[in-house]
């Protein structure tokens, strides 16, 4: 049994262009979902999962990040006075959800370059890695899950969804064997958005890692992959390969309700869907939706 994870990894330093002009000067993981930014959901899961200390990767112009997780004494002070007690709540919530570290990633040479920015920070310990575009839906289980794979088996644990083989080039690709859990798989290769037709399943990575800190000597000595950047699939990879002195890697996968909001379509969908379900919102917004979808014609 391994000591018990607390830290969670960010990557947070992505231009944002699928967003432009709305990210020109904007982060793109700030943009609303519904009335909190996308960056706000991450952060709560990795608190809920019992993860308080947080590593946000950033870049430049990513200071509304920081803004959003730090007092505002003057808003603060602002609501106190009109006794908008509600309001105030809120805007505390945010600012004490977490203990929230920052560091630069500096050349964007990649999500495995930005795990890697992390090793001061982390240290000699597993650790979580939470990308900003999936949110998961706070009423099913996936990382406190992993978390769980992690500490059972000492090994690095990624998260996996069944997607349609026709999307299969959109993702990082796993190629699995069962073990004696329905919803865990040793993973033994991965392959970087395969060409149409080539992937070897259709159980694609999704946003969710929990390493073991011997990826980041993996990620020093990991040369740039697809796209001219270093990936963290490739160190993964090589983690697969190694399971005696690099422990190897699980995959747990997930059927429950993912949200990708780094898509523009798949980010309007999530909207709707976790306004629909708000229990302040989804009375008034379920009628109204269904009568706006009766006025469409194909």
């Amino acid at each position: 049994m391994t000591s018990r994870i607390t830290k969670a990894v960010i990557p947070a330093a992505g231009m944002g262009t699928r967003f432009l002009p709305a990210t020109k000067a904007m982060p793109k993981e700030m943009l609303p979902v519904v009335d909190a930014p996308a960056i706000q959901y991450v952060v709560q899961e990795a608190v809920a999962a019992g993860l308080h200390d947080v590593l946000m990767i950033t870049g430049r112009n990513k200071n509304a990040l920081e803004n959003h997780f730090d007092r505002v004494g003057e808003l603060e002070q602002i609501l106190m006075d009109k006794g908008d007690t509600a309001k105030l709540a809120k805007v505390k919530y945010a600012t004490d959800l977490a203990d929230v570290h920052y560091v630069r990633q500096g050349d964007p040479k990649g999500l495995g370059h930005a795990v890697l920015r992390a090793k001061m920070h982390v240290g000699h310990e597993p650790f979580a890695v939470l990308l900003g575009d999936d949110i998961i839906d706070d009423r099913d289980v996936l990382l406190s899950r992993m978390l769980e794979v992690q500490q059972e088996r000492n090994t690095s644990v990624v998260a996996l969804l069944e997607v349609d083989p026709s999307a299969t080039h959109l993702y990082g690709i796993a190629t699995v064997e069962s073990t004696d859990e329905d919803d865990v798989v040793r993973i033994t290769g991965m392959v970087e958005k395969p060409p149409a037709g080539e992937a070897p399943s259709n159980l694609a990575i999704i946003g969710r890692y929990v390493l073991r800190p011997e990826v980041f000597d993996v990620l020093e000595h990991t040369a740039p992959g697809k796209g001219n950047e270093i990936q963290l699939t490739d160190a993964l990879q090589e983690m697969a390969a190694d399971s005696e002195n690099l422990g190897g890697v699980y995959g747990v996968v997930f059927r429950g309700r993912r949200y990708d909001t780094g898509d523009k379509l798949d980010y309007l969908k999530a909207i709707v869907q976790l306004a629909s379900d708000r229990s302040d919102l989804g009375p008034d917004f379920r009628p109204w939706l269904k009568e706006f979808a009766a006025t469409l014609t194909e």
